[in-house]
């Protein structure tokens, strides 16, 4: 498995979207990201099922999303 593939890119079109319309809580979205990425450890679900480097991945392309996100609003 890669460390970037398609699910990468759903997340980082998710927590941009996120982060442009919906919330601007930092906190609220660490708790989500994070939180998303340990249920998945116990999910039963072939998609769940990742290396730690693509876990980790996850969350860095979470944050730039949700980055992105915000930095649109604030500049809307």
């Amino acid at each position: 498995m890669t460390l970037l593939n398609l699910w990468s890119l759903g997340h980082f079109v998710q927590w941009a979207f996120i982060g442009r319309f919906v919330l601007t809580n930092w906190y609220i979205f660490l708790g989500l990201s994070i939180g998303w990425e340990v249920l998945e450890l116990y999910l039963p679900y072939e998609f769940a099922q990742e290396t730690w480097d693509n876990k980790i991945s996850d969350i860095v392309v979470n944050i730039l999303g949700f980055w992105i996100g915000n930095r649109v609003r604030i500049e809307s």
